[in-house]
């Protein structure tokens, strides 16, 4: 029988960016809340000291801020005549593990969703009419709108202090930022950073050619800051280390650095790590829940720890996977379409243009994760899609954002991989590369989506969770039409040599190589109970004591990076809980 913990008001399941600002918003209401961390504690100091946490091989490489397979992975196929296999050895995605999840390694760059991303399906119906949806993309509109969601995008901004220039204050268009993005009621908490000469050289071809160059936003600090709840930022020295990284000097922004440490202070808040969720426990009528069930590593023991509330704010895929194994909506069918858990997943594509100079050195180990010049005339709110044949669209960005030398070595296509002539390839080019990057949106589609695995377990003996996923023909004409633009503006530079690297016509994904941490869907938002898992809250349809936060909530993926996306969406939800559920704890919608 499972040892029980007193009860809570609230349980948090996962200790991330999402979980961070659940906790400290309703700790602040003066509820008793705990949260239960699947991974360790980490936190600045000690344990991203300096020189340690410059590792490139213990981070870089070998990956130690990253998610175990052996403590919790998934099985991935192409499609339903696939046999689905382990994911042994994380690749294309990079979950985090231990407090503060993949908020401690990522590299900052930080968005909020276009007006028209929120209300795609009738942005295209208005624009373009039914006949360009294809028949298996499952398009939708947010039951949330922009304008709404504004004042939140704000408030997560000014909390994880992000640097960047507005373009547009209140529908005036502001030079030097991004006149294509949504209002904004102010600019950003901190001025942008300081660029490298990749990034100038790009700006000014794209000016060249008609385009609108900005400096990109993100959580990287541009001076000394100090946030809403108290939190101090240092001002970065650009020292490159920061994808799969932790900040050791409070310049980056991360759960840690920007909530954490003063969450930690409130006398009503407590968390436990080691501490892994096994299920969402059920009233007897299963409309509400009672707590959650999980397995605490160092007593070896499955615990009951019951609460008013559950909070889901793991990592999209776990939560996603929790849902599944707690009998939390009806398991979405692609065969049928009926059902909602585990539907609409949804990824991000990609692509890039390597342009090598011979006589210009870029230093590249001058750089920071959110570094660089971004246009956003190529994104989804600036395409004709009538026209052009796809749904979707890309913002662009070039920035060096480190010099590793295992990571980051890039070398013109056909150089030897090893040896004399790779060394030699290695003395003449390093230094002398920089990229045009294109990060694109990814639809949702009905046979893409997340099951239970019929064959694999976990270490508790669970099913583990069933990844079915591959590219559309839509996504690759996408990410194509970027690919002819890219390479005229990288041609327009003249260098020496230059080649590219998108996904080509009938390509497949591949789980190897890195491509983003950018997994979404599985319980999106919905109008109603028969098309997702949550209501505009991220209340769970039919057990209204059940919120989940994070990108398991987006419709379909945005062109952009989502923290930003989901941390207006968890202050959203916050609020929500705040103002209209304690006082009469009920169905929202």
């Amino acid at each position: 029988m499972a040892r029980q913990e007193a009860k809570k008001d609230v349980v948090i399941v996962g200790l991330g960016w999402t979980g961070a600002v659940m906790g400290m918003e309703l700790a602040q209401e003066g509820l008793e809340v705990v949260a239960l961390e699947r991974g360790h504690d980490q936190d600045t100091v000690p344990d991203w000291k300096y020189p340690d946490m410059i590792d490139e091989l213990k981070y870089g490489v070998r990956l130690e801020l990253i998610q175990r397979p052996a403590l919790q992975t998934l099985t991935i196929r192409r499609n339903a005549a696939d046999t689905a296999l382990p994911f042994r050895s994380f690749g294309s995605f990079l979950p985090g593990n231990g407090v503060g999840g993949a908020g401690t390694h990522w590299n900052a760059l930080n968005w909020r969703p276009q007006p028209e991303e929120m209300r795609l399906r009738s942005h295209v119906l208005e624009n373009w009419g039914e006949d360009i949806i294809p028949d298996d993309m499952l398009l939708g509109d947010y039951p949330v709108t922009y304008d709404e969601m504004e004042p939140y995008f704000d408030k997560f901004e000014y909390v994880a202090g992000i640097s960047g220039q507005a373009g547009n204050i209140r529908g005036q268009i502001i030079e030097g930022g991004n006149p294509f993005e949504g209002w904004r009621s102010r600019d950003y908490p901190m001025p942008p950073m300081p660029i490298t000469w990749d990034a100038k050289k790009f700006a000014d071809a794209a000016s060249a050619m008609g385009y609108h160059p900005f400096k990109s936003p993100g959580g990287i600090a541009s001076t000394s800051y100090i946030n809403p709840y108290g939190m101090q930022m240092g001002p970065c020295t650009l020292c490159g280390f920061c994808e799969r990284y932790g900040c050791f000097q409070y310049s980056k922004s991360s759960p840690q650095t920007m909530i954490l440490d003063a969450l930690k202070r409130m006398p009503n808040f407590s968390y436990r790590v080691n501490s892994e969720v096994l299920r969402v426990e059920k009233a007897p009528d299963g409309q509400t829940a009672t707590g959650v069930t999980y397995w605490d590593d160092a007593a070896q023991e499955e615990v009951f720890q019951p609460a008013d509330i559950v909070i889901l704010a793991a990592y999209s895929l776990n939560n996603v996977h929790l849902m599944l194994l707690s009998g939390i909506g009806q398991p979405y069918d692609p065969v049928t379409g009926e059902g909602v858990t585990g539907k609409s997943y949804g990824y991000q594509m990609n692509g890039s243009v390597t342009l090598f100079f011979q006589n210009e050195e870029f230093n590249p180990f001058i750089g920071t994760g959110a570094n660089g010049m971004s246009i956003d005339d190529f994104g989804m709110n600036q395409i004709d899609y009538g026209r052009e044949g796809f749904i979707g669209g890309a913002y662009w960005r070039a920035g060096q954002t480190n010099g590793q030398p295992t990571r980051s070595m890039p070398l013109p296509r056909g150089t030897a991989s090893w040896g004399g002539e790779w060394k030699q390839a290695i003395g003449q080019w390093y230094g002398h590369a920089m990229t045009i990057g294109t990060h694109g949106s990814n639809m949702s589609y009905r046979t893409n989506h997340l099951d239970l695995d019929p064959t694999y377990t976990d270490r508790h003996g669970r099913p583990l969770m069933r990844m079915t996923f591959n590219w559309n023909p839509n996504d690759i004409r996408m990410t194509r039409f970027q690919l002819a633009r890219a390479e005229e503006v990288a041609a327009s530079m003249n260098p020496d040599a230059m080649q590219s690297s998108f996904k080509d016509e009938g390509a497949q994904y591949d789980i190897r190589p890195y491509q983003t941490t950018h997994n979404t869907g599985g319980h999106i938002m919905s109008e109603n109970p028969q098309e997702g898992v949550v209501n505009r809250y991220s209340q769970v349809w039919g057990m209204h004591n059940v919120f989940a936060t994070g990108a398991g909530n987006f419709v379909q993926n945005t062109q952009y990076n989502p923290t930003g996306f989901l941390g207006g969406l968890a202050y959203w939800t916050a609020d929500a809980i705040r103002t209209q559920y304690l006082s009469n704890p009920r169905p929202l919608v």
